[in-house]
């Protein structure tokens, strides 16, 4: 593993275990070059997917590497100052990769994350929810906003009261 400090690729695991949700192994590594430490996560990828993005200026579609750390950020964003857990939202970031791959495709749609995405969110944190939407769905205006929030509160109160 290539140290970040120097970029020297020899390091010496001192320390390995799962992380909180079993869904990862952290390492925490020293370099042999510099004797810096540094900690790394060890993840299971059950295919590789590539994303279809299709381009807003119409010239067609790009492709990438699914990233999970996109999403991770993303979520982290609109999560943010909402007193949500870490915990709850690497749970949210993994069980959407795990949607991700066992999709049994190797492509998936920008379009189709997003929409994981959100409904993760939807149920996670309203308040996140509506952060996350705006982004995604480019809100222009504060009426784009209301309109939005009306939809999360209708359906947020059908509650049978």
């Amino acid at each position: 593993m290539r140290c970040p400090y120097c970029a020297n690729d020899n390091s010496q695991v001192k320390d390995s275990r799962p992380t909180e949700d079993n869904t990862a192994i952290r390492r925490r590594r020293q370099c042999e070059g510099c004797g810096a430490r540094f900690t790394t996560f060890e993840r299971v990828q059950l295919r590789e997917v590539t994303v279809v993005k299709s381009d807003a200026d119409g010239s067609g579609a790009r492709r990438e590497a699914f990233d999970r750390s996109k999403i991770e950020r993303s979520v982290a964003l609109a999560c943010r100052k909402r007193g949500v857990e870490q915990e709850r939202i690497d749970q949210l970031v993994s069980g959407i990769q795990r949607q991700v791959e066992t999709t049994g495709e190797s492509e998936i749609s920008s379009t189709r994350i997003g929409e994981m995405v959100m409904e993760g969110l939807r149920q996670l944190d309203p308040v996140a929810y509506i952060r996350f939407a705006s982004v995604y769905r480019d809100f222009s205006e504060a009426r784009d906003f209301q309109e939005f929030a009306s939809t999360v509160q209708t359906a947020g109160s059908g509650n049978g009261d």
